[in-house]
Order: C-alpha cells, then structure tokens, then sequence
C-alpha cells in the first residue's frame, strides 16, 4: 500500500444531519491513499453488545464515489459491501458520499429529527478495508436548520480541533475506536462529577421537568467510586480518561449500550429524580435506572476490556459465537444490583427483594431445563435476540440465570476459603490479566477453558462439577441451601390456592390477549395458545382489566368454558383452572444471624 498523503489525514469522515425532517444524515469518507486495485468499503452488520445481525447497510438510501471531481464506479459485491474502480491517477484521494436514513429510536443505531441526533459509528461509518489501523478523524457538522443552532455535541470520541461539546474534528486512533464512542447532538440537559478524579459527564435528551441532576450526579458519583476501588482497589485508576452518560428520556422505553468510555441509555422520563420530590425516597423507576447505568458502567471493565477470546477482534459482518455471555452478561447484571448495595444508594432488604425478583424470573420459565446458559449464549444470535412467543418455554436468559450462576459462585467461594476469597477476586484476576492493558496491546480474549480454571485457581477448590451441571447442563441452582450458611432464609410464596391459566397476559386495545402459554399450564392443557384473544369466561365477557375479578369467583379445579379469538375464528375450549405457579421468592436475614459476609461486602482479600 502506498503511503498516505501528508496533507490528509488517512481516512476522514464528514457528517451532518442533512435533512432533520426526513431523517436523513450525509457522510464522506475520503481515503487519501485508496488500494490500487480498487478499494473495497463496508458497513458493519451488527453493532458489538447488541449480539443480532442488524443489516445496518440497509438504512444507506443512496451512495456515489467521486475523485478529483470526477465520478468514480462503485459496485456492490454484497449487501453491505461496495468496490470502487480502480484510479486512474494512483496520487489522487478517494471520496465516497451517502445518505443514512436514521430513525431507530434506541441505543443501537441512529435517529434524527428536529429535536436531536443521535449515532452509532456502526450504522454511519462504512469501514475502509485495509486500513482499519490507521487514524480515523470525523468532522462532526452542524445541521443548517434552525432547530438545530442551539445544539450540542456530546461523546466520549478525542476532540481533535473541536472545543468539548462543540462541532469540529474529532480523532480516532483506529477504526475500532472510532465506532465505540456514540455520539448525541441536541439541546441536552448536562452535567459533570468526578470520580476518583476522573470527570464523568450525564447528557440527558428530552424534555424531563424539574429533573434533579444533582442527586443523579451524586448518585452516579457513589457508584462510579466504587466499581473503580473494585477494580483497583490499591490505586483507585479508572480505565478512561473522562466517562460519558448519554440518556435519551421519552415516555415508554429502557434500554444500554455499553463502549469503551461512555453508554448510551434510554428511559423513562418519570423514571429521573425531580426536584419536586417530597422525599429522597428511591423509587422504583429511579432504582431500575440506577440499575441500568451501574450495569453498563460495570461494562467498562467487563466485556469492553475483559473480552471473551471470539470478540478479539471483533469481526462486524458475520456472527460472533461465544459460549461465555453468561460471564459477561450474567455476572454483570450479578454486581449491577449489588454495587448499589456496597454504594449505599440502597439497602440490604432493598437488594434482597431485586434478587427474589430476579429468582422467580428464572423459575417461571420451563426452557431454563431445555437449554443452558453456555447454549443461551452461543446461540444468542438466533435464539435470545429473536424471541417469540414460545421463548419462556424454550430458551433461559444468559442475563438473569447468569446473574445468578455469579451469586452461587460467589457464595461458594466464600463458603469454601472461610471469607477469604470470593467472586471479586475472580474478577480482579480476569482484569489484571485480560482486561488491563488491552488496548494498550497487552491484553487478550480470555477463552472458556481459562475462564474456568481461573475458579479452581482463586479457591482452591475444583469447580468442574458446578459448571457441569450449572453452566454446561440445566439443573436448577441450589440457592437456598448456599444462602443458608450466609444467615439468609430463602422462601417461595407462590399462591397455590390461587385459580389460575399459567399464561401471560397482554392487551389489544381493551381486549386480553395471550402472550405466552407455558408449558403444561392450564392453557397449554385446554388447546389455548399465544395470540388468542380472549372473549368471554363462562358467558360473560373478558377484558385485559377484569380476568382477574372474574377468575376470583371460581376455586382450583374448576372448569370453565373459554371464548377465544384466533385470528378471525372464534373457538370454544374447557380449561380447568390450576394453582398459580408463578415463583414468588423472598429472602431476608435470619432474625438471630449477624450481619452476613456474603456478597453484599467485598471480600476480605485485596
């Protein structure tokens, strides 16, 4: 390859919300040295932390090269592959212009309209083959429409000659870092802590009234401290230099994606503190964002640096398969919940209740006993990312039972070292080892097999048999008997006398229509399935309000008549009531035990 010219940079990138109103961003890329035979670019087709192939080429409306003024050919090779004609005069730059359609509301991709913008470098940054290596630079433009005068810029992408929030260039070291740092433009609410020194910035787009930044700063400050001391608890180093918190508030809608040195978040609007609150009560909105932020936060070490071996490097156009998600996901969906306990942003029986919650979830599902959580895990890609109805009875989440793999090998490992080691220390090691200097060069995927030989390592114990039966097989974790040592009952409070369909109920319109019908339910017994609507029990009529009310006048093991709607035939179908089986889990101390060493304190060693 021939060197690049010294009066441009090697790939550079212009973009500019086009046209707000139809949804239109314009990007260039120009290569100052393009491959002789003909320079190949493509857009990635999945955007990493988000395990689906998206086909994000599918949103670039239309696309034309041109050199020194002159079109250049491109052809297509596949759906998100195009080659330009080789140039004639070898010296010249290389440009390609397109327009990207953006309006995916969500952390994934990209939006634009007249009240922000909002990109992924996956979905508007075609990637120039060959020189994925070299300094990419991005001129990030300010829309010419006047809702836009008094926007912002907002990322954790290195300003090149841009002022911090302003529109300019902006610079990356290599293709993979310019895709992980999203970028919000608008008129943001924003403001900045520090934690251990290191500036974190929250950007909050849409319109919250009365939002209270000051406790959210405060808040995020606890817990930021405290997963950087986790990490490295001697020197209390952040693996970045400054930290963003991007949030996009709307009315109905969650959701995180974690990157190297910022997340990019969606919530609820009533889900954010207020000003006009009468109490510095913990709501459970404002709980579950906190949640979210500490989760993708906790990314920052565990997953973006400590990566498992198939994600190093990641490939961006064909799947990724890793049978190691329940580590990355599940054991951070583990601490996302318990750094808000060691933060003090919540108490123990707080905490106690978001772990019976997250128990029940797995135990209501019967596909936890069909698939493992390494299956759920390489399979995500077909299976967990593209769930339909029958997911509660076919697949388990790599998230909670995950999260719950990490609580039982926590327990177990403080159980068998006497409190001396733990699941922290695991983590310590993986990121002294793996996660560290990763982006520095020294650092490396870690594969399954290290991955769990790291457990035997830390305790002293041989954990083969737990990830046989745990992790590898179906079997269902023994909770209650590794809490019991730790002073925590463990009780099941299901209603058994409860009448019940064992389905999941949704509305259409006024109507109650099925979602899911679980396995071996009364429902599935009856013939029911998911999509019915449901019309009428025992001749009167039944709304997405009132099944309830009217299943109350009826005992387990009585049978009633169901009308139902499937598609556009109506069906008749006998169901005997059941006994609710939905897991309803509690945990709390034992009145006589102390104050447990379990999980919810680091472990002694450091």
């Amino acid at each position: 390859m021939k060197k690049p010219s010294k009066k441009l940079p090697a790939i550079a990138y212009t973009i500019v919300g086009h046209d707000l109103a139809a949804h239109l961003f314009h990007v260039s890329v120009t290569v100052a040295a393009p491959d002789d035979g003909g320079q190949i670019f493509a857009l990635p087709a999945w955007i990493p932390g988000s395990y689906m192939i998206r086909e994000f080429s599918r949103n670039i409306v239309r696309i034309r090269a041109e050199s020194k003024g002159e079109p250049v050919e491109l052809t297509k090779l596949d759906k998100h592959s195009w080659q330009a004609a080789p140039l004639a005069d070898r010296s010249a730059a290389l440009t390609v212009h397109y327009e990207v359609y953006a309006w995916d509301l969500s952390v994934r991709a990209a939006h634009l309209d007249q009240n922000h913008g909002f990109f992924n470098g996956t979905s508007v940054f075609l990637r120039v083959l060959g020189q994925e290596d070299q300094p990419h630079m991005v001129d990030i433009q300010r829309p010419a429409h006047e809702a836009a005068q008094n926007w912002r810029v907002a990322t954790s992408l290195p300003e090149l000659k841009a002022k911090r929030y302003g529109f300019g260039t902006y610079i990356a070291s290599d293709y993979d870092e310019l895709i992980d740092h999203p970028v919000e433009l608008g008129d943001f609410a924003l403001a900045t802590f520090k934690a251990h020194g290191i500036p974190h910035d929250i950007v909050i787009t849409g319109r919250v009234p009365n939002l209270d930044l000051a406790r959210l700063s405060a808040d995020l400050k606890k817990i930021c401290e405290t997963q950087i001391a986790f990490f490295e608890p001697k020197t209390k180093k952040a693996p970045v230099d400054r930290y963003v918190f991007m949030t996009m508030a709307v009315g109905d809608g969650y959701g995180g994606l974690e990157h190297r040195a910022s997340t990019a978040l969606i919530c609820n609007r009533n889900d954010l503190p207020t000003t006009s609150a009468k109490t510095k009560d913990v709501s459970d909105g404002y709980l579950q964002y906190l949640g979210l932020c500490s989760h993708e936060y906790f990314h920052t070490w565990n997953v973006k640096r400590i990566k498992p071996a198939a994600f190093a490097p990641y490939n961006l156009q064909v799947e990724n398969y890793s049978p190691l998600l329940w580590l990355f996901e599940g054991f951070t969906s583990y601490y996302d919940d318990l750094m808000l306990v060691r933060a003090g942003i919540i108490d123990e029986p707080a905490y106690f209740k978001l772990l019976g919650k997250t128990m029940g979830s797995v135990l209501r599902g019967a596909g936890r006993l069909k698939q493992s959580v390494a299956d759920s895990s390489f399979d995500a890609w077909g299976k967990y990312y593209r769930q339909d109805e029958n997911a509660p009875n076919a697949i388990v989440s790599y998230y909670t039972k995950g999260s719950l793999i990490g609580l039982a090998l926590d327990l177990s490992i403080r159980a068998k070292t006497g409190g001396e080691k733990s699941l922290d220390d695991v983590m310590r090691a993986l990121w002294t080892r793996y996660g560290r200097d990763f982006y520095a060069g020294g650092g490396r995927g870690v594969t399954p097999a290290e991955a769990e030989a790291l457990f035997d390592e830390i305790s002293g114990g041989r954990f083969k048999p737990f990830f046989d039966k745990y992790i590898r097989g179906t079997e269902d974790l023994p909770l209650a008997k590794l809490l019991a040592p730790f002073g925590v009952k463990y009780n099941d409070e299901r209603k058994p006398g409860k009448p019940s369909f064992d389905a999941n109920l949704g509305k259409d319109g006024n109507d109650c229509k099925l979602s899911a019908v679980h396995e071996n339910g009364a429902a599935h017994r009856a013939g029911l399935s998911a999509g019915d609507i449901l019309i009428a029990v025992d001749g009167l009529r039944v709304t997405a309000a009132n099944l309830d009310n009217l299943l109350s006048r009826y005992a387990v093991g009585d049978t009633v008549e169901i009308h139902a709607f499937r598609r556009d035939e109506l069906m008749t179908f006998d169901l005997t009531l059941q006994g609710d089986r939905v897991p309803a889990i509690s945990l709390a101390l034992e009145p006589a035990a102390k104050k447990p060493s379990g999980p919810l304190r680091p472990s002694a060693s450091r």
